[in-house]
This record gives structure tokens, sequence and C-alpha cells, in this order.
């Protein structure tokens, strides 16, 4: 039986941790060593740190904090948000991310991501997808942190993605982000359906029904989460606990 990993997703404005809704309403959430460490501690399997507004500034991601991070844990850690050459890959592993994600970039040029695959090896390469529900009632794909439409279909771009070399894929509903409503299931679950990398389900965790059924329905491989982590809604060791009492393995 495959293991499930549990996530916090740290989104980083301006050297703080920020957490809005559906990719609007940021607010001051802590400080990203403070909160990782933290998380680190409680049980989490992995960290995710966003820089993200560096696609939409167009600059490079900040990695002041990344460093820090990586001297006070030891779980993995994966940093995205304005990665857009192999010099940024490259960078951001020697400052300690054990993984890269990529979003914007690999949409104006999906040759990046075969790229980096080939240079640092498809594990280290995440293809992180921003992705909105069309009046066509399938998904599109957003770029620059969710402020600017594709004509790219999310599961689509899932396939092709892979193909090129990416090692995993965290899918983000925008629709759901912040609301606490649900991961949008049906998305997760095609893409899952598709691919044969782990999938990573995000945006819209609200209690522990909620990660449970990303995992029974959609066969999800992650359970990326914020605001419920942050606001200390739902403690790491107490989701464990309820999901090894459901069957799930982590």
């Amino acid at each position: 039986m495959k293991k499930t990993r549990i996530i916090p997703c740290l989104d980083i404005r301006n050297g703080r941790v920020v957490k809005g809704t559906k990719f609007k309403n940021i607010k001051d959430v802590d400080d990203p060593v403070k909160l990782a460490k933290f998380y680190s501690e409680s049980g989490a399997d992995e960290i995710v740190l966003f820089d993200i507004t560096a696609s939409s500034e167009e600059r490079k991601t900040s990695l002041n904090f990344v460093k820090d991070v990586a001297e006070e844990i030891n779980i993995p850690i994966c940093v995205g948000g304005g990665v857009g050459s192999l010099e940024d890959f490259e960078y951001i592993l020697k400052n300690g991310a054990n993984k890269v994600s990529v979003n914007s970039a690999a949409v104006k040029n999906p040759y990046l991501i075969k790229e980096a695959a080939e240079a640092f090896g498809s594990e280290k390469v995440v293809l992180s997808i921003d992705a909105k529900k069309n009046e066509e009632g399938s998904w599109s794909v957003y770029v620059k942190g969710g402020r600017e439409k594709t004509s790219l279909d999310a599961v689509d771009w899932a396939i092709k993605a892979v193909e090129l070399g990416a090692g995993e894929i965290v899918v983000n509903s925008i629709d759901e982000d912040g609301m606490k409503k649900g991961y949008d299931l049906e998305l997760m679950k095609k893409i899952k359906e598709k691919v044969t990398v782990p999938i990573i389900a995000s945006g819209g965790a609200g209690k522990y029904e909620h990660f449970l059924d990303a995992v029974k329905y959609a066969q999800v491989d992650g359970l990326l989460a914020a605001s419920v982590f942050h606001f200390g809604e739902i403690k790491i060791p107490d989701l464990k606990k309820y999901l090894i009492e459901n069957g799930i393995e982590l």
C-alpha cells in the first residue's frame, strides 16, 4: 500500500508567511523559519515554500529564508516561485531545497522541465498547476500566482509535463483555495488517472474528512494544506492519528 504525505505549505511574501482566499485577501501569518520548525517537530513529512509574488513581479525566488529553514529542519523542502532557468534550479537546490517547483516558466517554456529533469533528476522537478474550472466544465491553467489565464487544459498539461520529465505534480484548485470546503476531488482524480507520478492535492482542506476523501476517492499521494495548520484548526499529530485510524498508511 502506498504511503501518504502530510505537507504544510508556507506562502512567502516579503520574507513572511501569508495566507489568502482564492489567491486574494492576503493576510500575515508568521515567520517562515519559526513555522517550518514547528511543523517539522509536529510530524510533517515535507514542507513547501512558495514565493508567491516572484512570478507576477517578474523576479527571481527570494532565497534568504530557504537556507535558514533548511538549517532548522530535517524533512524535505520543496521551493517554488519565480523559477525560470536551470541556474535557478541549481541555486535553490544548493541553498538547501530537496525539490524545486516550477509553474509559470514551465508554461512559457515546457522544455525547462525536460532540461531540469535531465540535469538534476525527475525526482527534483515538481510541476505546480494552478487550475480553475471554466465554462466548458474542464479546468484552465493559470500562471503568475493565479492572476493570468492560459489556453492550457490542466489535465492535458499534467500529462505533457510528466512526458517531459516532471517527477511530481502539485494540483492547486484556485476555486477552493482557502475556502475550507474540501479539495477539488474531481480535478485531482482526473489528473491522477492520467499520470504515473505522485500527485499532491492542494487548495480547500478544512476538516479531517477532506484529507481522507482526497486519498480514498482521488488516490492522491500527498495532502498539502495551509490555513488549517497555520491557524491551529487542525494539528498534524491529530490529523495523522485520524488518517491511520481510517486505514491510511502515512
